[in-house]
């Protein structure tokens, strides 16, 4: 879900702090919950949603989307992860 909220919120082009402001909630909670490091509650889902002007069953169903397209690439043998590249370390 903070991957879809992230991306919901850079395609509105508003800061994290614009947001968090707006939901009520800190921008450091918002911020890890977009990362994934905090589940947050589905109090805190729906205000992060509204102030992004999305319903609750909305970002769920955006959710939903997000994890079945990653389940066909995995089975397909395609990575999600951001970067698929060679990385070398000197």
């Amino acid at each position: 879900m903070g991957d879809v909220l992230r991306r919901e919120r850079l395609a509105q082009e508003r800061t994290l702090k614009e947001v968090a402001d707006e939901a009520r909630i800190s921008m450091p909670y918002l911020s890890e919950v977009e990362r994934g490091r905090k589940e947050a509650s589905s109090e805190v889902l729906a205000a992060a949603a509204h102030a992004l002007g999305l319903g609750l069953g909305e970002l769920l169903s955006l959710t939903q989307g997000e994890l079945t397209r990653r389940r066909a690439d995995r089975s397909r043998g395609r990575s999600t992860a951001p970067y698929n590249g060679l990385c070398l370390v000197a």
